[in-house]
């Protein structure tokens, strides 16, 4: 090969090295693209109802926050309505989208059948690891009910935790975290998770059962029908207060805040308490959410 050719072929493989060196150095100071260091983050439920305009809602029947209508389905009730005024606040539109159950519905949220449970649920611990909860829309104070004439837990629910009892219960409502976390050696007796609640009154009048735990609401609606046969062993200090929240996925902070400020608008404006005075007839069955603010009176000089 002449000497002219071997000259010019290193110093192609030269300026080759040295490229191949500047660009390994320029690389290791530069970092990763912005795309790599930075990906697009997934979209979020926040997102998606932003998008569609649309909140895609599981709902529970539990009145008075949700009612169902059983010849034409249509639904009602505080929390219904509230949802809908909420939506349609921020333009928004809401689709009832399931019917489901006090078990599943955590599991539902998570796979995103729906966006939001829509209805009224209790915010507890167990709850709160996987899931969020709105503003409460008001409060629900839990009583201990037993058979009209049924004297052993008189002054002393502690009785209550024995293997001789038998409480009634729904498979994931809140009689059975009740009766596992504060009396785990009484036998229960349970119902499917959409069984309706004056199932497990039920039992206890037809002595199935000893004892269950609803809120008054609940138990008022079955005396109706029912005078004289249950009577509340706590009625001036409830086993449980929970407040009254609509739930959705964890994390999801934007869509949380969106629903926040919605909901307090209608609790601010009285919208609540107009659907409480429509839906629950009898004061004292639930406690209203307080004010966070005060009206002073006006002075004489005024």
């Amino acid at each position: 090969m002449p000497t002219t050719e071997k000259g010019r072929l290193g110093l192609i493989v030269l300026l080759a090295l040295v490229i191949s060196i500047a660009a390994h150095f320029l690389l290791q100071k530069v970092g990763p693209s912005a795309s790599s260091a930075h990906p697009t983050a997934p979209a979020t439920v926040y997102d998606h109802v932003i998008k569609s305009g649309v909140i895609r809602t599981g709902y529970v029947i539990y009145p008075p926050g949700s009612i169902k209508d059983p010849n034409t389905g249509k639904l009602s009730g505080i929390f219904v309505e509230a949802l809908e005024q909420a939506a349609s606040n921020m333009g928004l539109k809401v689709q009832w989208a399931e019917e489901v159950g006090w078990g599943s519905m955590i599991e539902g949220l998570n796979t995103g059948r729906y966006d939001l449970v829509g209805t009224q649920v209790w915010a507890n611990s167990t709850r709160g690891k996987t899931a969020d909860f709105t503003v409460p829309l008001f409060f629900s104070g839990i009583g201990v009910y037993v058979r009209a004439n049924e004297h052993r837990f008189d002054g002393d629910l502690s009785k209550l935790n024995s293997p001789e009892v038998r409480i009634a219960t729904i498979d994931g409502e809140m009689s059975t975290i009740i009766s596992k976390q504060d009396y785990p050696r009484a036998k229960t007796v349970s119902h499917p998770q959409l069984s309706d609640n004056s199932q497990i009154l039920l039992d206890v009048v037809n002595g199935k059962a000893d004892v269950t735990f609803v809120e008054p609401y609940i138990a008022l609606l079955f005396l109706k029908n029912n005078p004289s046969t249950v009577r509340n062993l706590a009625s001036q200090h409830p086993i449980r207060i929970f407040p009254n929240s609509m739930m959705l996925q964890k994390g999801d902070v934007r869509l949380k805040t969106m629903l926040d400020t919605a909901l307090t608008e209608l609790l601010n404006t009285g919208k609540i308490d107009e659907l409480m005075r429509k839906y629950v007839p009898s004061q004292g069955t639930f406690y209203p959410v307080a004010y966070p603010y005060r009206v002073e009176a006006p002075t004489q000089n005024q």
